[in-house]
């Protein structure tokens, strides 16, 4: 008797696994934090409220612009994920972000500025989906 998976389990797999932990690992960086929670709120999938204190500057006001049209909102019944996320440091204290977002088929860019407070928390201060920026 195997006592290190359930009963009635047959395959291999474990926790722990390379594709796991390299999920684990990208959580952990803030860009790609922000990137499934702006992700979270452009696709309907959360109020824009979610996002409040995790904000400043004008990125609370782009996203109430731009949400209400959701406009990442699941495809055909596929729902959106973060594909890739990659971050560019202009100086101490601040990323420039962009992901690739994708749906089935369809994949939208979003591009988000992070700002380190003196807390040591990270704020997104910009948001821009598709390289269009949103009206101010």
């Amino acid at each position: 008797m195997n006592m290190t998976r359930p009963a009635g389990r047959h395959d291999q797999r474990r926790p722990g696994t390379a594709a796991a932990m390299a999920r684990a690992r990208r959580q952990h960086k803030p860009h790609y934090w922000f990137a499934d929670r702006l992700l979270a709120v452009l696709s309907g999938q959360r109020p824009v409220h979610w996002m409040l204190g995790h904000t400043i500057g004008e990125a609370y006001e782009q996203l109430v612009r731009l949400a209400p049209g959701a406009p990442l909102r699941p495809a055909e019944r596929v729902m959106p994920v973060v594909r890739h996320c990659g971050e560019f440091h202009p100086g101490p204290g601040v990323i420039e972000a962009f992901a690739r977002i994708g749906a089935g088929e369809r994949v939208t860019a979003m591009a988000f500025r992070l700002e380190q407070g003196a807390d040591q928390r990270w704020r997104c201060a910009a948001v821009e989906l598709g390289g269009e920026r949103v009206p101010t």
